[in-house]
């Protein structure tokens, strides 16, 4: 076993080494920018770190782990268009740096060069591979339009909306790690176990950026914070507190978020003090220790050695449990 670093070091390299540079330009120079901004690489370091934690040699995983980074980019050049983003990771979106059109055939060539690469596995593996990564497909796709959906409905549920990051970001790092268990070729327990596993730590990590979007600091968090209440992104606080809050406060909340403004720290302030009265912050973190411990109890069951049950379990708590 290596460490994360080294996997995300494996990783890049072999990433480096798969850009395609051939005409036309405006089709493989976006999606080698978007590819090259960065970012952690959780996903394709999950599918290499799981095949190794069922025994298998990471570099078999080395074209599914490259998958499932291009589709997950794929699908942020695809948001970054219906959110309108400018920025991804510090740099211009494609849509920004290109223009519309460009973006969305890079993005649609991105899903298709997704099955190109799982096509070199023996035909077992990429039936098995591929059919995990076509209901991974669906569900992001259905899991964000849920999340378009939310923004001009009124009667959102909390359970809907832990729904739509399932899907939306659970589905994604649930099947990176089963990905890896089906390239080792484990028993279907165990990476049925892998994938139930991966979805909780999905849920608590998407939980955890919704709550240090507001609670967190900067160096720590690596991007502005409020950026959620200044973009009117409603998350797990908004709807969590939409179910305790009074009427009138409900009212108010609602109204601030339906209203862009030049000058945004009355509103901050503002919604700051209704989610801290409502106790939001609390039932967050609640939320998210029940995703964890959810996660703790998957992992006891699966068929590995408790050292790598130990190397799994602080991976997830380094997604989970960034410093607030």
């Amino acid at each position: 076993m290596y460490t994360i670093t080294q996997y995300t070091d494996f990783f890049i390299s072999y990433l480096e080494n798969q850009i395609i540079d051939k005409e036309p330009k405006n089709l493989y120079d976006p999606i080698s920018y978007i590819l090259s901004l960065g970012g952690k690489r959780i996903r394709p370091v999950l599918t290499l770190l799981t095949t190794e934690i069922f025994d298998t040699d990471y570099k078999l995983a080395l074209p599914a782990a490259l998958a499932v980074e291009v589709f997950h980019n794929s699908s942020l050049v695809h948001d970054d268009i219906i959110d309108e983003d400018p920025i991804r990771r510090g740099k211009p979106t494609v849509h920004k740096k290109w223009n519309t059109n460009v973006a969305i055939l890079a993005g649609d060539a991105m899903i298709i060069l997704t099955y190109h690469y799982l096509q070199g596995y023996e035909p077992n593996l990429a039936k098995a591979l591929t059919k995990a990564v076509n209901k991974m497909g669906i569900e992001v796709c259905e899991g964000q339009t849920w999340d378009v959906d939310f923004e001009t409905r009124q009667d959102v549920t909390v359970s809907e909306y832990l729904k739509m990051i399932e899907y939306k970001t659970g589905a994604l790092i649930a099947t990176s790690m089963k990905m890896g268990a089906i390239i080792a070729q484990t028993s279907k327990e165990n990476y049925d176990l892998i994938y139930d596993f991966g979805l909780n730590v999905g849920l608590a990590f998407q939980l955890q950026d919704d709550y240090l979007d507001l609670f967190g600091d900067t160096p720590t968090f690596g991007r502005r914070l409020c950026g959620d209440i200044i973009s009117n992104k409603k998350t797990y606080l908004y709807f969590k507190a939409l179910e305790i809050l009074s009427e009138s406060e409900k009212q108010q909340l609602m109204e601030l978020y339906a209203v862009r403004l030049d000058d945004n720290a009355k509103k901050i302030e503002t919604i700051t003090e209704l989610f801290q009265a409502s106790g939001v912050p609390a039932a967050t973190q609640e939320s998210i220790k029940k995703y964890t411990f959810k996660a703790s109890e998957i992992l006891d069951k699966i068929n590995i050695d408790e050292d790598k049950k130990t190397i799994l379990r602080a991976f997830a708590e380094s997604l989970i449990g960034r410093r607030v």
